[in-house]
């Protein structure tokens, strides 16, 4: 019989990437060997980073970048939350919908004839199928955890990481702000 104690097994953590610029995931490369110090912690199960092609069943923590402004943003945001813990809104865009969100004044309609350049306003074939706004994420799913910043800086989110894998709360207000 084995007398060594069970090894703990590392959080599962993913990232996703709605409608945005990837300047949040640009931002958690940023990173640099903090990441690897992360990683010896947790285990990247999903990730625009890695060659996942389908979400895991159970992820501890979800880092969400961008917001909700497709058919296709709004089917992978309720898989993500269905199988996650904990899902963080990190950046202005999932926080606000931000950037994303100047198009909602347009209209989809008007976006798609520009797009089109002055035809018949229709789906295009390589543009997914629009929502009628962009939304921020808590407007789609519940969010567990907002971290604003247009990026978050490397700091930021090395310690909002660092604090879930450790099981802490991270005080988001001495962190960040939204803009920074």
């Amino acid at each position: 019989m084995n007398d060594l104690p069970a090894a703990k097994s590392k959080p599962k953590l993913a990232t996703v990437w709605l409608d945005g610029c990837s300047g949040c995931h640009m931002s958690l490369l940023d990173m640099d060997e903090r990441l690897l110090d992360l990683l010896q912690r947790a285990d990247l199960v999903y990730s625009p980073l890695v060659d996942q092609k389908h979400f895991p069943d159970f992820v501890d923590i979800t880092l969400v970048e961008g917001a909700v402004s497709s058919e296709d943003d709004l089917i992978k945001i309720k898989l993500v939350r269905e199988h996650s813990k904990i899902l963080v809104s990190l950046g202005d865009c999932a926080v606000t919908a931000n950037v994303p969100s100047l198009r909602n004044p347009i209209g989809v309609p008007a976006i798609l004839e520009r797009v089109s350049a002055g035809g018949a306003p229709r789906q295009p074939d390589y543009v997914p199928i629009l929502c009628p706004h962009a939304r921020p994420v808590h407007n789609v799913v519940k969010v567990d955890l907002f971290v604003p910043g247009c990026p978050p800086s490397a700091d930021t989110i090395y310690t909002v990481l660092d604090d879930l894998i450790e099981g802490r709360t991270p005080d988001i207000l001495a962190l960040t702000r939204f803009g920074l």
